[in-house]
């Protein structure tokens, strides 16, 4: 009955009369909208053994008292609710039959029931994300004697008294114990628990910052171990091996801590049929032990993140079986056109934060034939030059490119062109130069990245009509021209990044027909003309596609007992098959951010600042209810801030600094809750400054540059300022003429006053009478300061 809207109490009546289901064993009301009370319409279903109601709304407290008729019980699963404690009562302590308890991502807190122990048929126990405190000698648990599987990931880990020496009578073949913080100074060793330990196939204890040297009796104990990980700790010192032979062991993982020295070579003969090896964010230095190339199981490989250093061996690649090869950010150096050429079987090759160097191009294209099983190749951060080689655009497999931060020079290629099934492209920050070949667009094409480069000239047809293209970054070239009215056959276009080029004319109103932008920067350019108020009907709906789509590895192990015990749990053991990621720069609250991964997709901004934009903001932008920035500083627009803007709920930056704004700032904007930096420095506004919720913590600067706005922020007094419609107030024609004298000697001594009084003089143009000495001095004024 799950995925349903059922709540209430589960009374199932065939016409008038009551069904019973007493026979019923199995009842799954996941999905649901069942809260605690349900149970006791259940109590019926004596015969009952399996229970399942995740993802409902079980909130508050639950009364075990209801459950003591499931006498039967085996399976109990209440995962994914709001539960924040047990009431017990003797029902509960009698599920003598229950085999599977899973209670994860509730509120439960405090220490387990004390009549835990009673529950002895217990094999499976999953307690993850809530609250409990577990004593690190997992005391409650010790009497559980059939308990094989449990973890109690993201709890707490509290100490009990020293004098408990208790062994536990369980051997447990899986333990997630991964993220549980302390309330308390521990010691951070790993549980005294797991010394008695000998059955295990599945260990994870990571991210718990635990010390001293690496537990490797956890394999010389635990023969059938299968999957070690221990990353996100502070384990010290030098791999240490084992002498004895663990041929179990497919995947260790010891990324995150602190190890040091060099990879031992006896790492290949201990464990023999290894298939995951991942020991990045350590130490390590030294070269890469051949070894590793003669390990025929060996699929993944990351020793990203050390301090190794040297050539990397082709034997690693060419006599191995390797999938997955990751050295990024290590000190390798060297040709890395071999690596490359040799990589028969290997899909993502990540060689990027390396030494690398040397020119690509000195390569007879017609004497190899380019890896096909490559897919994704990262050689972002090296010390590469020259041309970009001509011979990539034969990887017709490759669908993930990287070659950032280098210094490629020349044009792009004409041979990428043929990349049919490329994906993601970034060739920024180089010193590329001439124009985007205009036969650019491949037909699977999303995320292109060009930045950092001296590319010129218009667009032309490069991307026309690249439907799939989800980010376009073209920032900090040279490129003109106007953006083509093709643009919008980018349908599926989310980023448009075109800041800091020379583009000129219009803003398009094309790009009011890509309903899928979210993020639009067009500033440092020379746009002109209005703000297309159509700009105001872009939906900036949360984006999804902006993130680079990737898959993951699961669990590895062999053992389907092992298997099926994991996946019951929910234990996330997953690995990306992509490190490539899609990363957004952009500007907002007075700061370069980047954005990537799942806040990425959450991120909406519209820049249009340091152009030359004129006009009045067009009220129908208040109509972005889901953007979080906009800025349309430093440009020529006048009128007012629309009120509208009120209604831009989500806005956590506003800017509309250095413009020729005039009025008041709108009352209405307190109602942004969320804005956290605003500015209207330097325009013509008046009047007072609102006061209330997020407007009282703005600083002075938001403000300057305003002569006439008032407030306690710029220590000025309302009710002694005179605004500009009151400088004006002598209706007699010899009176303007002392006036205006007046102002022209205030305008050469106080240059402050000049910017307001010019925007004064043009609202008043065509409704202030002056005189021929008033004529004069306007004429004389703007001629001088103008």
């Amino acid at each position: 009955m799950r995925s349903n809207s059922l709540q209430g109490s589960l009374d199932t009546k065939d016409g008038g009369r009551k069904l019973e289901l007493t026979h019923l064993e199995e009842l799954n009301l996941d999905g649901n909208l069942f809260n605690t009370s349900a149970f006791a319409s259940l109590n019926k279903l004596s015969n009952l053994k399996s229970l399942s109601i995740r993802v409902n709304q079980l909130k508050g407290s639950i009364d075990m008292k209801d459950l003591e008729a499931f006498i039967k019980l085996r399976e109990l699963d209440m995962s994914y609710n709001e539960l924040r404690d047990f009431v017990i009562h003797q029902g509960w302590c009698d599920l003598r039959n229950l085999e599977v308890l899973e209670v994860s991502e509730n509120a439960l807190e405090g220490m387990l029931p004390h009549c835990f122990s009673n529950l002895t048929s217990l094999r499976v126990l999953d307690i993850s994300r809530n609250h409990f405190q577990i004593p690190l000698s997992f005391a409650p648990f010790a009497n559980l004697s059939n308990l094989k599987a449990l973890s109690s990931n993201e709890n707490k880990m509290v100490l009990e008294p020293s004098f408990y020496t208790s062994i536990p009578k369980f051997q447990l073949e899986v333990i997630s114990l991964s993220k549980c913080i302390t309330s308390q100074q521990l010691s951070r060793k790993v549980p005294t628990f797991l010394y008695y330990q000998y059955d295990l196939r599945y260990v994870d204890l990571s991210h718990n910052n635990l010390s001293g040297t690496l537990p490797t009796w956890l394999l010389e104990n635990n023969t059938k171990l299968e999957e070690l990980i221990l990353k996100g700790n502070s384990f010290t010192g030098p791999l240490s091996r084992s002498s004895a032979l663990i041929s179990n062991v497919s995947s260790i993982d010891i990324s995150e801590n602190k190890l040091q020295g060099q990879i031992p070579t006896g790492i290949c003969s201990t464990f023999p049929h290894l298939r995951r090896l991942l020991l990045s964010k350590n130490a390590f230095e030294g070269n890469i032990p051949l070894c590793l190339s003669g390990m025929k199981y060996l699929s993944f490989l990351d020793l990203s993140n050390n301090q190794l250093y040297g050539k990397v061996p082709e034997e690693l690649i060419t006599k191995g079986s390797l999938i997955i090869l990751k050295l990024s950010n290590n000190n390798f150096s060297g040709n890395v056109v071999p690596v490359i050429l040799s990589a028969n079987g290997v899909e993502n090759l990540y060689l990027d934060g390396n030494n690398f160097s040397g020119e690509m191009t000195n390569v007879n294209a017609s004497t190899f034939e380019f890896p096909y099983s490559l897919s994704q190749i990262d050689l972002s951060n090296n010390k590469l030059h020259g041309k970009l080689p001509r011979w990539i655009g034969n990887a017709s497999f490759l669908w993930r490119l990287d070659l950032s931060n280098n210094g490629f020079e020349g044009s792009i290629p004409m041979e990428f062109c043929k990349l049919n099934r490329l994906e993601f492209l970034d060739l920024s920050q180089n010193n590329l130069s001439g124009s985007i070949p205009s036969c650019f667009n491949p037909p699977y094409i999303e995320h292109v990245h060009i930045h950092g480069n001296r590319l010129r000239g218009p667009l032309s047809l490069a991307f026309y009509n690249s439907s799939s293209i989800v980010s376009l970054d073209l920032r900090g070239n040279n490129l003109t021209g106007s953006i083509p009215k093709w643009i919008y056959t980018l349908s599926s276009l989310s980023v448009l990044l075109l800041k800091d080029n020379h583009f000129h004319g219009k803003v398009p109103v094309e790009l009011c027909k890509l309903h899928s932008l979210s993020i639009i920067d067009l500033s440092q350019n020379m746009f002109s003309g209005p703000i297309p108020s159509c700009l105001g009907n872009l939906s900036l709906l949360m984006q999804t596609k902006k993130i680079l789509d990737t898959e993951f590895y699961g669990p590895i192990e062999e053992d389907e007992t092992t298997r099926s015990m994991i996946l019951n749990l929910g234990i996330d053991s997953s690995y990306p098959d992509s490190y490539l990621e899609e990363v957004i720069e952009f500007t907002t609250k007075s700061g370069i951010f980047l954005y990537e991964g799942n806040i990425l997709s959450y991120m909406t901004g519209i820049d249009l600042s340091c152009n030359n934009l004129t006009g009045h903001i067009p009220p129908e932008l208040g109509n972005l209810s889901e953007i979080h920035s906009l800025n349309l500083s430093h440009n020529k627009l006048t009128g007012v801030i629309p009120s509208s803007f009120a209604k831009l709920h989500q806005i956590e930056s506003l800017d509309l600094s250095y413009n020729n704004l005039s009025g008041e700032i709108p009352n209405q904007l307190v109602e942004l809750n969320s804005l956290e930096v605003f500015s209207v420095a330097y325009n013509n506004l008046s009047g007072s400054i609102p006061e209330k919720a997020q407007f009282g913590t703005f600083i002075e600067n938001s403000y300057e540059g305003n002569p006439f706005l008032c407030g306690a922020i710029l220590h000025k007094s309302c009710s002694k300022i005179d605004s500009p419609s009151t400088i004006l107030t002598v209706s007699e024609d010899k009176g303007e003429d002392v006036v205006l004298l007046t102002i022209f000697v205030v305008l050469y001594i106080n240059p402050y006053w000049q910017r307001a009084w010019f925007s004064l003089v043009g609202k008043c143009i065509t409704t202030c009478r002056y005189s021929n000495v008033g004529k004069f001095l306007t004429y004389h004024i703007f001629k001088r300061y103008v």
